[in-house]
C-alpha cells in the first residue's frame, strides 16, 4: 500500500517539511470540510489549511468523524473534498462510508484517515471511491500533498517552479543575479524558463537581455480579465532557444500601485505553460510582494556586506521561515564582496545571524559586470569560464532541486575561506 507507507515512513521523519526537489503544485479554489475525531488531527489539517500551496482552498473543520459527517450532509451540498478521520476498524469504516455516499454528491472527492495499516482494506476504500488513505497520526505536509494531488492528473504536464530572487537592499545586484541564474537554468540546464520583471517602473530585465519587447508584463496586470495561458504566451520576448522574458514597461506614465493578488493569475498561468519561472522582485515591502515570496517555491535573498543588509536580511530571512513552516529554508547569497577601501560586514557574522551559511559569496568584478551590463549580455556570455558564471551555474542546480547547498570549493576557495573567517 504506496500511501500508507509513505505515510509511515513520513511518521518517523525528523521534520514534516517538504524537500528542496520535491514540488507540489497549489491547490485550485476548492472547499475541503474535515470531520476528526482527535485534535491532534484537527491541528494538523488546520496548519495544512494555512499552507502556501491552499491559499486558495475554503477549509472548515468540525468534530464527530464519519458520524458527524453522515448527519451534516443529510440537507446541505458536499463540498469538492472530504476529510474523514476514522478510529473505527475495517467492516465499521465502510459501513459509514457507504451512509455516507448514500448524501455525498458527484464529483466530491473523500480522503480517510484511519489507524490500520491494512492493504486489502486500502483496495477496498479505493474500490468504493475514496481517493486516498492516511494513516494516523498524519503531518501537516501529509494532508497539503494529499489535497492538492487530487487535482494534478498522472498525465498532466508538471507544474512549473518559481523562483524568486530579492534584495536586502536597493542597489545589492540582485536583478543581475537573478538574470544569470534564469540565463544558467535556461542554457546549462536546457529547461525551458521565464524571467518575470516585477519592477514595472524600473526594471533592467529588458536592458540586461538586449530586449526591447512592444508589450510585456503590463499588459497582463493591468488586464486581468483577459489574463489566459495564450495571452501571457503573446506577451513573452524570446531571448534565447529555452529562455523567454516577460518585461517590465519601465515607464513612469502610471502609477504601479497593485492589491495583493493582482500577480496570481500570471503566475498561475506561467506555471501551466513553462517548467521554471525566475521572478526578479524588486526591493519594496506591500502586499503583492509579500505575496510574491510567500507563494514562491524557492526563494534567493541577495545582500551586500554591510550592516543595513545584514539586518534587512535577518527580517526578511525569519519572516519567510515563520511564514512557510512546510518549506524548507529560504536561501542567501552575498553579492558585491570585496570593494576595495569599503569595511564589510564578514560572511561569518551573516551565517552567525540567520543561522544559515551564504549559498554563494560573488565577489566585486567591476570590469566583467559592467561589460556584460553595457552589452546587453550575461556573464557566461563575455566568458563562460569565469569564476562568476560558474557560481551561478551552480546556484541555477541548487535552485532547481538539482544539488543541495555546498561550501563552494575550487578557484574560490582561498577567498571564501578568508571571507568566512
Amino acid at each position: 500500500m504506496a500511501q500508507a507507507n509513505q505515510a509511515a515512513a513520513e511518521e518517523t521523519a525528523p521534520a514534516d517539511v517538504v524537500g528542496r526537489e520535491e514540488q507540489i503544485a497549489p491547490a485550485p479554489r476548492i472547499s475541503v470540510q474535515a470531520f476528526c475525531e482527535t485534535v491532534e488531527t484537527a491541528a494538523a489539517i488546520q496548519a495544512a489549511g494555512e499552507d502556501r500551496r491552499m491559499a486558495k482552498a475554503h477549509l472548515r473543520i468540525q468534530m464527530g468523524g464519519l458520524a458527524a459527517a453522515v448527519e451534516a450532509y443529510q440537507s446541505s451540498p458536499t463540498p469538492n473534498v472530504i476529510v474523514l478521520e476514522s478510529e473505527c476498524r475495517g467492516d465499521d469504516i465502510l459501513s459509514g462510508l457507504d451512509q455516507l455516499s448514500q448524501v455525498c454528491d458527484a464529483g466530491t472527492r473523500v480522503l480517510v484517515i484511519g489507524r490500520t495499516n491494512d492493504i486489502a482494506l486500502y483496495r477496498e476504500l479505493v474500490r468504493r471511491g475514496v481517493s486516498d488513505y492516511l494513516i494516523a497520526p498524519v503531518g501537516t505536509l501529509q494532508v497539503v500533498r494529499s489535497v492538492c494531488s487530487l487535482f494534478s492528473a498522472p498525465d498532466a504536464k508538471p507544474v512549473g517552479r518559481i523562483i524568486a530572487v530579492v534584495g536586502a537592499k536597493g542597489g545589492v545586484g540582485a536583478s543581475t543575479v537573478a538574470h544569470n541564474i534564469a540565463f544558467s537554468i535556461a542554457h546549462d540546464i536546457s529547461l525551458d524558463s521565464v524571467v518575470t520583471d516585477l519592477d514595472l517602473a524600473f526594471g533592467t530585465a529588458g536592458l540586461d537581455f538586449n530586449q526591447d519587447p512592444p508589450q510585456g508584463i503590463a499588459e497582463a496586470v493591468f488586464s486581468p480579465d483577459r489574463v489566459d495561458n495564450a495571452f501571457v504566451d503573446r506577451l513573452l520576448s524570446k531571448c534565447t532557444d529555452h529562455l523567454s522574458l516577460l518585461a517590465a514597461p519601465a515607464t513612469l506614465d502610471r502609477v504601479y500601485d497593485f492589491g495583493a493578488d493582482a500577480f496570481e493569475a500570471i503566475f498561475d498561468s506561467l506555471r501551466a505553460t513553462v517548467p521554471c519561472v525566475v521572478l526578479d522582485v524588486p526591493h519594496q515591502w506591500a502586499g503583492w510582494t509579500k505575496q510574491t515570496l510567500i507563494s514562491a517555491d524557492d526563494l534567493l535573498i541577495v545582500a551586500a556586506p554591510d550592516l543595513a543588509n545584514l539586518r534587512n536580511a535577518k527580517n526578511i530571512y525569519d519572516f519567510l521561515k515563520t511564514s512557510r513552516p512546510n518549506d524548507h529554508r529560504p536561501l542567501y547569497c552575498l553579492n558585491q564582496v570585496g570593494v576595495p577601501k569599503r569595511p564589510e560586514i564578514k560572511a561569518a557574522d551573516f551565517a552567525k545571524a540567520l543561522e544559515e551559511d551564504p549559498v554563494a559569496i560573488i565577489p566585486f568584478e567591476p570590469q566583467v559586470f559592467g561589460a556584460a551590463a553595457n552589452n546587453g549580455q550575461m556573464i557566461a556570455e563575455i566568458s563562460a569560464s569565469h569564476r562568476t558564471a560558474e557560481m551561478f551555474r551552480e546556484l541555477a542546480q541548487l535552485l532547481t532541486g538539482r544539488s543541495e547547498p555546498k561550501k563552494p570549493r575550487g578557484v574560490l576557495s582561498p577567498l571564501i575561506e578568508k571571507l568566512l573567517g
